[in-house]
């Protein structure tokens, strides 16, 4: 079982989208997959709810607050079989009381907007990773995404000069488009649209897959408990 944590402590980085996505992903090529949601507005478990019954089952886990009537451990019991665990962190996670799930990600991928205030949150929550969550630099875990994105921006130049001096892997930019909400309303992620209406954007997407295909072979997983 594999488990890869989306994080970023910053509201509106788009956690949610680059999760329910990937499940998505995951599940179309067969995967047997797991969404956890930690977030207590529960936008992705809300996007479970909402996926049609002819499209392939991911198993949805509440993770966002204590459950009465069942221990934590059961709330986040993951299904027999399970080959990919997608995990939407809440906003304001705390690296240090996330440490847990996050030493136990196999990938950790963080999504950061094109804004002076999103550069700066990131760089805080890199260093919360590296320092709070004692996250090895070297273990190759961390990627950073830059999310919602139009190319020809100044401030998405600027975005992009500070994600390639990070010494952490800047693999993608994915566009700002309304395919993602269109696909957020049906339930689906990008991989289950016509192709012929999301080709430039499963473009974007392909330089992540093969970084996480490359990452989940490679480094087997830390920890195996959820």
């Amino acid at each position: 079982m594999q488990k890869i944590v989306i994080f970023n402590p910053k509201g509106g980085s788009g956690k949610t989208t680059l999760s329910t996505n990937l499940a998505s992903y995951y599940a179309s090529q067969r995967y047997k997959t797991a969404l956890m949601d930690y977030d207590r507005q529960g936008s992705s478990t809300f996007w479970l709810k909402r996926r049609p019954p002819q499209c392939h089952s991911i198993q949805s886990i509440n993770a966002a607050k204590p459950q009465g009537g069942v221990t934590r451990s059961w709330q986040l019991h993951v299904e027999p079989g399970t080959e990919r665990v997608v995990v939407d962190s809440p906003a304001g996670a705390d690296a240090n009381d996330f440490r847990r799930t996050l030493n136990e990600a196999d990938a950790i991928l963080i999504p950061v907007l094109p804004s002076d205030i999103d550069i700066h949150s990131v760089t805080l929550a890199i260093a919360d990773l590296l320092l709070r969550a004692k996250i090895n630099r070297g273990s190759q875990r961390i990627a950073v995404i830059a999310n919602r994105s139009r190319k020809n921006t100044l401030v998405y130049q600027r975005l992009e000069r500070f994600l390639l001096s990070l010494d952490i892997p800047f693999v993608t930019t994915l566009r700002d488009t309304q395919n993602y909400v269109h696909a957020a309303e049906q339930g689906l992620g990008l991989f289950e649209m016509k192709s012929s209406k999301v080709k430039k954007d499963l473009s974007s997407w392909q330089p992540l897959i093969d970084w996480l295909d490359a990452k989940l072979v490679v480094q087997p997983a830390v920890a195996q408990a959820i």
